[in-house]
């Protein structure tokens, strides 16, 4: 990630949000405000939170000692649109597989708390990307608003320059352009915006850091709140 010391232009600084992760039990979520009008993220009819799943253990727990039959199989998944990491106590008969959308208030969920990356399991991790590109590829005009709507954080820097490699020049060719008119999709920022070549993959990037890292000083995505 590229930063500078040169002040933002032409718009007014505030302070970024950031927001602490914690333990979360069933119940409403960010996912649940957010979900109505997110294709990514369930196949469920039902309105609460949804969550892609990442991995299935359906032996439970590696480290829990209770007699198999006391054990219930147990899932992790990435909410959308809030991009957090639940560990789910899944239904015995839940038929749920990786990359499938659930809803996290569904019969296939017994249960579910937020977690932390390290508390995840390898194939979990490895799952993240692909997760993110397809919530990200589902409600492409969200972040391709990104965009259109980032502001300043402080004095000298602004959102844009939290996206892999935005510097100064890229922040205020992007800045110059969409005061000509918002962007509508990805293809239409590379073409408006020159040198910005990935503008899709850039905040994929950008999302994967900020669910990997727990110390980041600034977040746009993963626990972001407004």
């Amino acid at each position: 990630m590229t930063t500078d010391d040169a002040a933002v232009p032409e718009e007014s600084a505030r302070p970024d949000g950031g927001t602490e992760e914690g333990s979360t039990e069933k119940g409403p979520t960010d996912d649940a405000a957010d979900s109505a009008g997110d294709p990514a993220a369930s196949t469920d009819e039902t309105g609460g939170p949804k969550a892609v799943v990442l991995d299935v253990l359906p032996n439970g727990r590696p480290d829990d000692d209770r007699p198999a039959y006391q054990k219930s199989p147990v899932a992790y998944a990435l909410g959308a649109p809030s991009f957090r990491l639940y560990e789910l106590t899944l239904d015995g008969d839940a038929d749920v597989s990786v990359s499938d959308r659930i809803a996290l208030d569904g019969p296939n969920v017994s249960r579910y708390r937020e977690v932390k990356f390290d508390d995840i399991t390898r194939n979990a991790a490895a799952e993240i990307e692909y997760a993110v590109e397809a919530i990200v590829d589902a409600d492409e005009r969200r972040f391709v608003d990104f965009y259109n709507e980032a502001e300043p954080i402080t004095l000298r820097l602004h959102q844009l320059n939290l996206l892999p490699g935005v510097g100064k020049k890229l922040r205020n060719n992007v800045l110059d352009e969409r005061k000509r008119g918002p962007f509508e999709r990805f293809e239409e920022v590379e073409e408006r915006v020159s040198g910005l070549h990935r503008p899709r993959e850039v905040i994929v990037e950008r999302i994967v850091e900020e669910i990997r890292k727990e110390d980041l000083k600034y977040r746009r995505f993963a626990g972001y709140e407004e």
